[in-house]
């Protein structure tokens, strides 16, 4: 196994991630356990108890009570197979019992029934989030779950939430695969079933790529990249849908921005400087982020990414600049701050919502840095 999954506390962008069981028989082949070398570990399996990773997380030098976000089992599973679910719910458990108010995130794209929801309807603290992943792929080679079975779930979760909502996590999208009108409006329809809409891309990496061409799979593109790929074009028809349609939850580019919709809060990690990604908000959503976002003074940001080992290049009225800060620590000022952290070599385009830049259209005010 690789050693890095025996490191189960990850910081990610949606929130610090425990991840101590590990395994999956899922077989989506765009899976990020390609990235772990963990895409052959079929059977789940606990590094560790889960009082043992709950000590773990709350004691993290990164986890702030009540502010920083959480994920369960994001990395290395599914929290919802059979034999996982158990240690899900003890996690939460675990986080309820404490008495912690952060955001827990748990992303699903298997059975979630009744008995489910009632389990996540009982904790009292936590703001719990259940995000299902429907991509209505039908190519088994790439797919062989039946999109069918998160449509359900979905539906399930949507009527039955009382304390946890429930996010349709529309992801992948990826042309020619499940771009077609048909595929457009089916996720339409389900918009109807969530409390909020996230879409997103494709993690084209290499290792995933290895996998297409070793299995002799149709590659999406030509090419790999750092962030997620979802090209201009294909946008604009997902958001030409949305607006034909009559009804449903309304869509968000990025997963804070949704799930902070449905709890009723602004976006945690402080999107709204990025005022391109809000065009598509609801104004009322737009007005709680601008209430809750305010530029830092430069002064103490300066002294934190010190601290982390970094150096502060610039405040912006968009985002906070840094280099020598890698990703978790970036996310561990973002959160703090609740305003965009970004590294000055890696810069985000305007307009192109901090995606790849395959399938754009080079414009000046698209390749302009942040």
């Amino acid at each position: 196994m690789n050693p890095a999954l025996t490191d189960v506390i990850e910081y990610r962008k949606s929130g610090l991630s425990v991840n101590h069981v590990v395994g999956c028989p899922l077989d989506c082949g765009y899976c990020v356990r390609h990235l772990f070398d963990n895409f052959g570990l079929k059977t789940p399996r606990a590094l560790m108890s889960d009082q043992e990773a709950f000590y773990l997380l709350v004691n993290h030098p990164s986890f702030l009570r009540d502010v920083t976000p959480l994920q369960i089992f994001n990395r290395a599973t599914d929290p919802m197979l059979a034999s996982v679910k158990p240690h899900t719910f003890a996690m939460l458990e675990l986080l309820d019992n404490a008495g912690l108010r952060n955001h827990v995130l748990v992303i699903t794209r298997w059975r979630v029934d009744a008995d489910d929801c009632d389990r996540l309807n009982s904790f009292a603290n936590i703001r719990l989030t259940l995000l299902v992943t429907h991509s209505g792929i039908t190519d088994p080679r790439i797919e062989p779950v039946d999109s069918g079975i998160a449509s359900n779930s979905l539906r399930t979760a949507y009527e039955q939430a009382e304390r946890f909502r429930a996010v349709f996590y529309w992801r992948p999208l990826v042309p020619g695969l499940n771009d077609t009108d048909r595929h457009l409006a089916e996720a339409m329809e389900l918009t109807r079933f969530a409390h909020a809409t996230v879409y997103t891309g494709l993690f084209y990496r290499d290792q995933i790529r290895a996998y297409y061409q070793a299995h002799g799979l149709p590659e999406p593109y030509g090419d790999t990249a750092r962030r997620k790929i979802l090209p201009g074009g294909l946008e604009q028809r997902v958001l030409a849908a949305a607006a034909s349609r009559t009804g449903g939850s309304p869509l968000f580019r990025k997963t804070s921005c949704g799930v902070a919709y449905a709890h009723g809060m602004a976006d945690y990690n402080g999107h709204y400087g990025i005022r391109e990604l809000c065009d598509i908000c609801p104004s009322a959503q737009v007005d709680r982020c601008s209430r809750a976002w305010a530029r830092p003074d430069p002064a103490p940001v300066a002294a934190a990414v010190a601290g982390l080992g970094g150096e502060l290049v610039a405040v912006t009225e968009r985002a906070v600049m840094v280099k020598g800060l890698d990703e978790q620590r970036r996310y561990l000022l973002q959160h703090t701050h609740g305003y965009q952290v970004h590294d000055v070599a890696k810069p985000h385009h305007r307009n192109r919502h901090g995606r790849a830049d395959l399938g754009w259209t080079t414009t000046e005010s698209e390749t302009s840095p942040c």
